[in-house]
């Protein structure tokens, strides 16, 4: 495995400073050994450090080595001498998330994810997390026990997948390319032989599954999607409406894809959602009451108040106005 990518380097940078001041007169090879890469490699880190500081970049701010034969010390630090730590919370988070990883086969080096994960609970022994476990619900946890043996025997799937931004369930043929972790969920990635084109399906959405017969044949075009930037990417289709959320209604940023979530007083927030069908965006906002408020688009705000004045009337006017008045704006 590569160990000169920026993923695999910046965490390395990151903590060979700390390492090297805890090691003055290490030698080179023995400290390659403790990182699990190449002396070449570390002595290419060791260059790039030499480039590394505080802003000014000059004498005095840049992180300063001294060579001696085979060895190597840290003359100045500019900073970086602390090594990374984690709080229970974010320790907690890393290890749902790596021991997802473990699950999933084919995703990523189990070895390596189960080293990471080893070391984390050693870390963190005495906070008590090392009996933290993945919670999925049985629903969830079957649709990725059908997915894996598809990947396994090779094998189309038939699913009854739930879209939520156009609030719709659809049954379509599809044949599974791989399983991945995104932002903490699992997603299918597969050729959707309805669309004809390469496809994510959230597992939790996956309201029924069904390994075939025939074999998974996703033709020569479909291409794993690039994540690294995140999933979700916006599409011609797609507009925004911006959402203020009370705090019972917090598990729609959750749920739905939004691009931006700004943390507001009371456990609120306030989001940009992303969504296709208006009709959709204004059913939601009308369930979700006064929990939630539509600030834009204005078309859609007055689109709101107006189903839910509606509503009101034909309910001989009782009801809460303020809730209507609340959800549209």
């Amino acid at each position: 495995m590569s160990t000169g990518g920026v993923t695999e380097r910046l965490p390395r940078l990151l903590s060979l400073v700390p390492y090297l001041l805890a090691r003055p007169g290490i030698p080179v090879a023995e400290a390659a050994a403790d990182f699990g890469v190449s002396e070449r490699q570390l002595r290419r880190d060791l260059e790039l450090l030499w480039m590394c500081g505080l802003p000014g970049y000059g004498p005095g701010d840049l992180v300063d080595l001294s060579f001696s034969g085979d060895t190597v010390t840290v003359t100045h630090d500019a900073g970086m001498r602390r090594p990374l730590r984690l709080t229970t919370a974010e320790a907690t988070a890393l290890l749902v998330a790596l021991r997802t990883l473990a699950d999933v086969p084919g995703v990523v080096d189990t070895a390596a994810v189960q080293r990471a994960t080893a070391k984390i609970e050693r870390a963190v022994g005495d906070a008590g997390l090392v009996g933290v476990a993945v919670d999925l619900s049985r629903e969830e946890a079957a649709t990725t026990a059908a997915v894996r043996e598809a990947l396994a025997v090779g094998r189309a799937l038939r699913i009854v997948y739930y879209t939520a931004g156009r609030d719709a369930v659809s049954q379509r043929t599809i044949d599974p390319m791989r399983l991945l972790i995104v932002e903490g969920r699992g997603y299918l990635e597969a050729w959707c032989r309805r669309v004809e084109a390469v496809r994510m399906f959230r597992l939790d959405r996956v309201e029924e599954v069904e390994v075939l017969d025939e074999p998974a044949a996703p033709p020569a075009e479909a291409e794993p999607t690039d994540v690294s930037e995140g999933l979700f990417q916006p599409s011609a289709e797609h507009r925004f409406a911006v959402l203020l959320l009370e705090r019972e209604a917090r598990w729609v940023a959750e749920y739905y894809p939004v691009d931006d979530v700004v943390e507001l007083d009371g456990n609120r927030a306030r989001v940009l959602l992303r969504y296709a069908d208006p009709a959709w965006l204004v059913r939601l906002v009308l369930g979700l009451g006064g929990r939630a408020q539509l600030l834009e688009p204005p078309e859609l705000v007055d689109a709101v108040g107006s189903r839910a004045r509606e509503a009101l009337a034909a309910a001989g006017g009782h009801g809460d106005r303020d809730t209507v008045e609340q959800s549209g704006g």
